[in-house]
């Protein structure tokens, strides 16, 4: 399975370190910012799959940050971990009461905290297996196998179908044929470049099969130049 990757939010350099060598260490991908400003942007640019981030920061707390990405439609299902000092059984209520997934008091176990994160992310990940996604008139219902165009029904096939639920649960990143033949396909496939190419054809293909529609979904599966492809919502 490709990696995860992981923002770390901590004011302390040594703990931004700390932790991201133990999440290297443990397969995943770690990024990281000092601010509650920095890390909202890192969010919304990077879309992590989790967010570890700490209550006392500078330009705003991790508290209210953890609010704004709740409040936020792009942001709200991001998986969030608090990771402070703050250990009092109010701040831990008041930490869950805002929407986040966990809560983690420093000093903390390297290992209980990988352990943690592989939790959230395997709960959050059952969640969205059977959940239907949906990017305006565009609908992929997992549960019924079903995609629908305001509300019109589209014909894909099954590889189409895995192809485009993959990119409405990665909106806005990029990733290379590498990842998107792991994530869709599996690591022990071998496909030659282009036919990650032909399928992506296919699948605009399809999504161009309703006419005369608000937005032209083909132009939000977007080709980068050099280094893959994204779904994003926003202009290329």
């Amino acid at each position: 399975m490709p990696e995860s990757t992981i923002l770390i939010v901590d004011d302390e350099a040594s703990i931004r370190d700390m932790v991201g060598i133990t999440l290297d260490l443990a397969g995943f991908k770690s990024i990281s910012a000092a601010t509650a400003h920095e890390a909202h942007v890192s969010v919304i640019d990077n879309k992590p799959d989790l967010v570890l981030l700490d209550w006392m920061l500078p330009g705003g707390s991790g508290i209210e940050l953890a609010r704004r990405l709740r409040g936020d439609e792009a942001t709200t299902n991001i998986p969030i971990i608090m990771l402070t000092a703050k250990a009092s059984e109010d701040n831990k209520v008041q930490g869950l009461s805002e929407g986040v997934d966990d809560y983690v008091t420093k000093p903390f176990s390297p290992r209980e905290l990988v352990a943690r994160i592989k939790t959230v992310l395997r709960r959050i990940d059952g969640k969205q297996k059977d959940k239907a996604l949906r990017v305006f008139d565009l609908e992929l219902d997992p549960t019924s196998h079903r995609i629908t165009i305001e509300e019109q029904s589209i014909e894909m096939g099954p590889t189409e179908f895995r192809l485009l639920k993959f990119f409405l649960l990665n909106q806005e990143r990029v990733f290379s044929r590498d990842h998107i033949q792991d994530s869709v396909w599996g690591g022990n496939v071998y496909l030659e470049e282009r036919t990650i190419d032909v399928h992506i054809r296919r699948l605009r293909k399809a999504l161009s099969s309703v006419e005369n529609t608000a937005i032209d979904y083909t132009k939000l599966i977007q080709t980068v130049r050099g280094a893959g492809y994204r779904f994003s919502i926003r202009p290329s």
